[in-house]
């Protein structure tokens, strides 16, 4: 079931509401042990240029690093990106997928694979709860796991687009940094208009 909760602008617009899972406690407390269970990966497989939902972490982190970055480089050439319905748009082959490659075990896939499978929901309203649908993609709003599970998806996109190899971030002291990251959140860094284009 899904609550819905308004945002910003004219509440007779559909896309001006966030859709927050309502979650039993059962499955809560076994969401948690599998949050847990997948905790020392997100640490050691998500860089420092992520900084949403990371212990410790926040976004004054990302502002500080920016602020020292901008101080320190002479041409700086910056891109902020925001991905609109970021949660909802994760294909869950290329989650699976995903997890497989940043090295999260079998059981613990098909286990996750499990909360996803022949998913429905029904949306509650203040005139009542809207007919069931089938759920094809995305994450739950409103899920401990699903911030995790989008962290780890964006990763791989981040690593395919191979930035660290063509090294077209800023140089300060002897490290490339190319991005600074927070969840949906990305700043992408260039010391040349090109390299930003690229």
């Amino acid at each position: 079931i899904y609550a819905t909760l308004p945002k910003k602008g004219v509440a007779r617009d559909c896309c001006n509401y966030r859709n927050i899972a309502l979650i039993p406690h059962a499955s809560k407390v076994l969401l948690k042990i599998v949050q847990q269970r997948l905790h020392p990966i997100i640490e050691a497989e998500l860089p420092d240029s992520q900084a949403g939902f990371k212990r410790g972490r926040g976004t004054p982190d990302h502002i500080t690093n920016l602020l020292w970055i901008m101080e320190k480089c002479k041409n700086i050439y910056i891109c902020f990106i925001n991905y609109s319905k970021a949660f909802d748009c994760i294909e869950h082959d290329k989650l699976w997928k995903a997890l497989q490659e940043l090295g999260v075990p079998a059981h613990l896939i098909q286990l996750i694979r499990s909360f996803f499978k022949d998913r429905e929901a029904t949306v509650r309203t203040q005139h009542g709860d809207t007919k069931w649908f089938k759920i094809e993609k995305g994450v739950r709003q409103g899920c401990i796991l699903s911030p995790f599970l989008f962290n780890l998806y964006a990763e791989i996109i981040m690593r395919k687009s191979d930035l660290e190899e063509l090294e077209i971030g800023v140089k300060i002291g002897g490290r490339n940094i190319d991005n600074l990251r927070y969840a949906d959140d990305t700043t992408l860094l260039a010391e040349t208009e090109d390299g930003l284009k690229y």
